[in-house]
């Protein structure tokens, strides 16, 4: 199982926002540089960050800005903005275990509740972490690259 890039490049886009706020427009094209991907990735990624509330993003090549306080913004929120979670399930379950199977009769009612304790955990945990402490993170990692 692997969390698509989508969630660590919102991450990315998101602390590009904040850092270079005052001195660059952060455009597709500006956030693509840092991230090194198309530019249309970063378009439908702020998209998604958009129709969540987390980003305005200005028309034409206005750039865009954070909607909240980072603070309030979780990597659940993220998380939740731009991943693709079928019916809210982070683990996609075989369709058609064999009911002529002892196992596959049983399987779900031995495995469901352990997959559902396993993603509340982590949702749990992404609940806690918030863009502000990436943001914070990566400032102190730039002031020490500078010798500041």
């Amino acid at each position: 199982m692997q969390i698509s890039s989508r969630f660590t490049i919102a991450i990315h886009i998101l602390t590009c926002i904040e850092t270079f706020k005052d001195q660059y427009k952060t455009t597709s094209e500006f956030l693509a540089g840092s991230i090194n991907v198309n530019p249309v990735i970063i378009r439908r990624i702020l998209q998604q960050l958009k129709a969540a509330g987390l980003i305005t993003v200005a028309r034409g090549s206005g750039g865009a800005s954070v909607a909240k306080p980072l603070e309030e913004i979780t990597f659940l929120d993220v998380y939740n903005a731009v991943e693709c979670v079928e019916s809210g399930e982070l683990f996609h379950f075989h369709e058609n275990p064999s009911q002529a199977c002892p196992v596959g009769r049983n399987i779900h009612s031995a495995l469901d509740d352990k997959l559902m304790m396993i993603q509340q955990a982590m949702e749990d945990k992404m609940r806690e972490i918030t863009v502000a402490d990436v943001v914070n993170d990566t400032k102190i990692c730039i002031e020490k690259e500078s010798g500041s």
